[in-house]
């Protein structure tokens, strides 16, 4: 027994070990990808690179038109979905009748939340682009984009609604409270947190897809900004994915290709940390 119990413990000591190298591994190579990345395009950013207009098809010029474009698809998206997502997580985890019906509904959610971002990009050409007509926009992107991390918010949000103690809804009700008094009052406070990580996620996957809006919104060079949302706009993830594979002079835009996607990589660890801040100011303030 004494043998067989040593063995164990050196094979868990021989996984535990590998799982670490693993994990060093894959951190080693994100740190060189990123290192690259800002040793070749820092000297590309300036206040010309960020405020101007790209110029010889993206060879010179900056960047701005595609930098308002991605900011108005990510605030657009949010927008849309995560009142939707957190609506229908409230739904289902406070207000539906638990039964069969109701776990197909969820393991829809999960399936969607896995599908790849080219059939959601797809499905908005065919029915926002199409069916609608409301044609290649920053509308259609919009729909497109919140239909794509819907799945993501929802099924984070209804975890964090269920974390919340059954008490904390039973004296409430016990007080006299209606249904959405006990919601509004005790349990979403203290599942904010949780649910604005679903909407942390969503915002990293919207900020840098290419498929969906290189099909419903993103425009190749469009050197001005939106006057409605029914514009095309243009796209720091398009914009990286034409300089990187579609332009004749290839050497000639590595520093904007470089330079674009540090900008791209700042502006989404840009808003996940303020997402960040903001859940752990509320995890603070609503401690269970």
């Amino acid at each position: 027994m004494d043998n067989l119990t040593e063995k164990k413990a050196k094979i868990e000591k021989v996984l535990i070990w590998g799982m670490r190298l693993a994990n060093y591994i894959i951190v080693a190579i994100i740190g060189y990808i990123l290192l690259d990345i800002i040793w070749h395009g820092l000297p590309v950013i300036n206040w010309t690179f960020l405020t101007q207009k790209p110029i010889r098809a993206g060879a010179e010029g900056g960047i701005f038109p595609a930098l308002v474009g991605t900011f108005y698809l990510i605030m657009g998206t949010i927008i849309i979905a995560l009142p939707l997502g957190m609506a229908a997580a409230i739904y289902l985890a406070e207000y539906a009748k638990q039964g069969r019906f109701t776990r197909l509904i969820r393991l829809a959610i999960i399936t969607l939340a896995g599908v790849p971002s080219i059939v959601f990009g797809l499905f908005g050409l065919g029915m926002f682009v199409l069916f609608l007509k409301f044609g290649t926009s920053l509308l259609a992107g919009n729909l497109t984009l919140a239909c794509m991390i819907l799945p993501t918010i929802i099924v984070a949000s209804e975890e964090a609604l269920r974390a919340v103690p059954l008490a904390f809804r039973e004296g409430s009700l016990a007080l006299g409270a209606t249904k959405w008094q006990t919601i509004y009052k005790n349990v979403l406070p203290y599942s904010i947190p949780g649910m604005l990580t679903g909407s942390i996620l969503g915002v990293g996957r919207v900020a840098g897809e290419t498929a969906p809006i290189l099909l419903t919104v993103a425009a190749f060079y469009l050197p001005k900004l939106p006057n409605s949302i029914f514009d095309q706009v243009m796209a720091l993830p398009y914009h990286l994915y034409i300089l990187s594979t579609q332009h004749p002079e290839m050497d000639l835009v590595r520093p904007m290709q470089y330079g674009t996607a540090l900008v791209l990589i700042t502006l989404v660890l840009g808003l996940n940390l303020g997402a960040i801040i903001l859940r752990s100011y509320f995890r603070k303030k609503y401690q269970w």
